[in-house]
């Protein structure tokens, strides 16, 4: 964190409560941290501007609505140069939920939920391994999500 020297032991409280519980109200953080809510309010909205707090959102689970099978996928591009024009193309696929330029043997790491493994085959064969620039693809099936977290602040 670029600016972490501006984030005092009030703004890691406010983000640890606020990390666990999305949907907590102001006023009972405000309570948590012995202040007003209006401090709190003022406090996220200060987070929120210096980039800290990158939004809020509902978690869906892709088991839930019929994406059981999990799946991340090493892309070896033709050229680095292609990397642009790739990730334009990789962005109209929905099932994709995360791509990352990575260093290493893969120019591209993404993650993909779909129906099955039919499903994950077609989508990789017909949408990913199709866009121009991609060489080929290596592919990891996930068998279980043990944990998933964000960062401890305390």
């Amino acid at each position: 964190m670029e600016d972490s020297h501006q984030i005092d032991e009030l703004d890691r409280k406010i983000l640890s409560l606020i990390t666990r519980n999305a949907r907590i109200p102001y006023l009972e953080v405000a309570r948590e941290c012995k202040v007003s809510g209006a401090a709190i309010h003022q406090r996220i909205q200060r987070l929120t501007k210096m980039g800290v707090i990158t939004g809020s959102e509902f978690i869906i689970s892709p088991k839930r609505i019929g994406f059981p099978t999990c799946a991340y996928v090493g892309i070896f591009l033709d050229s680095a140069h292609l990397y642009p024009d790739v990730v334009t193309q990789l962005k109209k696929i929905p099932e994709i939920t995360q791509c990352h330029y990575i260093t290493g043997g893969y120019s591209i790491f993404i993650k993909i939920y779909t129906r099955d493994n039919e499903d994950l085959k077609h989508v990789l064969v017909d949408k990913v391994q199709a866009i121009p620039g991609v060489s080929r693809t290596e592919t990891f099936i996930s068998l279980e999500e043990s944990f998933n977290r964000q960062l401890p602040l305390e």
